[in-house]
C-alpha cells in the first residue's frame, strides 16, 4: 500500500494541521510505503513572499521531523524538487472539464469569502491530482471536508485511462473522522485563513495568553453546565490531555464548581506538556540543518525515480513518447 499526503508551507503549523494531517501521517508510515511532501508549489496561489516561502518550507520540515516522521520509513521531500509533477499536470489538464473545477468546494469557498482569485487557485486540483497520481498512490488520508480532492483526482484519472488506456492507479480516500475538524480559538474549524490557530510550537507566553483569552459564556463557576461537552476549552483539552483527565474536567464543568479560568489553565498546561518532547527534538534539529536538508534531498531523489516512471508511462500511452 502506497500512501500519499502533502501539506502547504503557508505559515506556522497548528493543532489542526497536527491532529488532522501530521499525526495520522506519522502513524501511517508504519503501515505502508509513505510519500509525504511539502507543497511549496501549492503555496504559490496565496503566498507571494519568497523569503517567507523558504522559511515556512524549512519550518514544516523541522516540525514534521520533530513530531516523529522517520525518513527511514517515509519518503519526505519538497514538491518543487520533483518537477515531473508539473509536466504531468499539463497532460491531466487537457482532459479536465472546466465544470469539474468550478464545482470544487475549496475554490467556491474562497471566492465566496472575497479572496483574490487566480488561475492557480482555480486549477490547483489538477496539480493535486498530479501529486497523487504520479506516485501510483493507493491511499490518500484526508478529512471529510477534503474528500472531494480525491474524488476529483479519480475522475481525472478515469478520463485519462479511458482516453489513452490503463495508465493511472485509482486512489482511495482514507477518512480520519476523529480529527476531521479541530476547533480554532473562535469555535470555527482551525485555519490560518481564519486567524484562529493555536501553533504547535508557539512561544510559551503568547500561547498561554491565547488560550486564556478563549471566550466563554457568562455563567458563574458554581452553575452546572450540562452542555460542557460542547465547551471550546473542553474540546481542545480532549486533544492534548489523557482521556480520563479530559473527562474529569468535563464532568466537573457539567456538575458546577469549576471556573473557566481554571479550565483554561489546565488546557495550557496539558498543551505545553503534550508537545514538550517534540519541542526538544525540534531544538536539536535547528542545530543540525545539514541533516534536515539531506533528508529532503534524498527524499526527492527517491520520489523523482518513481515520478519519472509514471510520467513516462503517461507520455508513452498518450503518444508523446
Amino acid at each position: 500500500m502506497r500512501i500519499l499526503s502533502g501539506i502547504q508551507p503557508s505559515g506556522a503549523l497548528h493543532l489542526g494541521n497536527y491532529f488532522g494531517m501530521m499525526r495520522p501521517a506519522i502513524e501511517l508510515q508504519e503501515q505502508g510505503e509513505a510519500f509525504y511532501f511539502i507543497a511549496d508549489y501549492h503555496s504559490m496561489t496565496s503566498l507571494f513572499d519568497p523569503a517567507a516561502r523558504r522559511k515556512n518550507t524549512l519550518d514544516v520540515a523541522l516540525d514534521f521531523l520533530a513530531c516523529g516522521l522517520d525518513p527511514k520509513k517515509a519518503v519526505f521531500f519538497r514538491q518543487s524538487d520533483v518537477p515531473e509533477v508539473c509536466e504531468l499536470t499539463w497532460l491531466l489538464g487537457t482532459l479536465t472539464p472546466m465544470g469539474l473545477l468550478e464545482r470544487c468546494h475549496s475554490y467556491k469557498d474562497k471566492v465566496a469569502k472575497g479572496l483574490p482569485v487566480n488561475h492557480g487557485l482555480f486549477a490547483y486540483p489538477v496539480l493535486m491530482a498530479s501529486d497523487i497520481l504520479i506516485y501510483d498512490s493507493n491511499v490518500v488520508p484526508v478529512g471529510r471536508d477534503q474528500k472531494q480532492h480525491v474524488e476529483v483526482t479519480r475522475d481525472i484519472a478515469i478520463k485519462f485511462n479511458e482516453a489513452y488506456g490503463q495508465t493511472f492507479v485509482l486512489p482511495e480516500p482514507l477518512i480520519r473522522e476523529a480529527t476531521a475538524a479541530v476547533p480554532g480559538t473562535d469555535g470555527q474549524k482551525m485555519s490560518k485563513s481564519y486567524g484562529n490557530t493555536i501553533e504547535i510550537f508557539g512561544e510559551e507566553k503568547s500561547t498561554r495568553k491565547k488560550l486564556m483569552s478563549l471566550v466563554m459564556d457568562s455563567r458563574t463557576p458554581q452553575e452546572p453546565k450540562p452542555d460542557a461537552d460542547k465547551n471550546l476549552a473542553v474540546q481542545l483539552l480532549r486533544l492534548v490531555a489523557p482521556d480520563d483527565v479530559a473527562k474529569d474536567f468535563q464532568d466537573r464543568l457539567c456538575a458546577g464548581g469549576l471556573g473557566y479560568g481554571d479550565l483554561k489553565k489546565a488546557l495550557f498546561e496539558h498543551y505545553w506538556q503534550c508537545f514538550a518532547p517534540a519541542r526538544a527534538r525540534r531544538a536539536e534539529l535547528e542545530q543540525n540543518l545539514d541533516y534536515v536538508h539531506t533528508v529532503l534531498r534524498e527524499g526527492a531523489t527517491r520520489a523523482r525515480a518513481l515520478a519519472r516512471t509514471v510520467l513516462d508511462r503517461a507520455k508513452r500511452n498518450s503518444g508523446l513518447l
